[in-house]
C-alpha cells in the first residue's frame, strides 16, 4: 500500500487543523473584539462553543501526529490494538484511524 499518499493527506489535514486551532485561539483571546458592547457580549457567549471546537481539533491533531509517527515506523496499516490490517477503505475515510473497525467498536463500548 502507498504510505506516501496517506502521508500527504495527513500533512494536509495537519496544516488545516493547525490553522483552525490558531483561528480559534485568536477568537477566544478576542483579538478582534468589536467596539460595540452588545456585540462583545455576544462574542464572549461563543467562547464555550469555541473551546469545544478547539478541544476536538486538538484531539484530531494528536491523532494525525500519531498516524504520521505510525507511517514513519512502518505500522500505519496495522491496528494499534490487535495488529490486524486496517482496511484501506477505512483509512480513506479516516486517515488517522489507528484501529480496525472491530477494535474501534470495542474501545467505544
Amino acid at each position: 500500500m502507498d504510505t506516501d499518499h496517506y502521508k500527504q493527506i495527513l500533512l494536509d489535514l495537519k496544516r488545516e487543523v493547525s490553522g483552525r486551532i490558531n483561528a480559534i485561539d485568536r477568537d477566544i483571546r478576542h483579538e478582534d473584539l468589536s467596539a460595540d458592547w452588545s456585540e462583545q457580549a455576544s462574542e464572549r457567549e461563543n467562547d464555550e462553543v469555541l473551546e469545544s471546537l478547539g478541544n476536538s481539533s486538538e484531539q484530531a491533531l494528536s491523532m494525525i501526529k500519531f498516524a504520521l509517527i505510525r507511517i514513519d515506523e512502518g505500522t500505519y496499516f496495522q491496528c494499534a490494538e490487535c495488529g490486524e490490517q486496517i482496511p484501506s477503505a477505512r483509512l480513506d475515510l479516516l486517515p488517522f484511524a489507528a484501529h480496525c473497525v472491530d477494535c474501534a467498536e470495542k474501545i467505544e463500548n
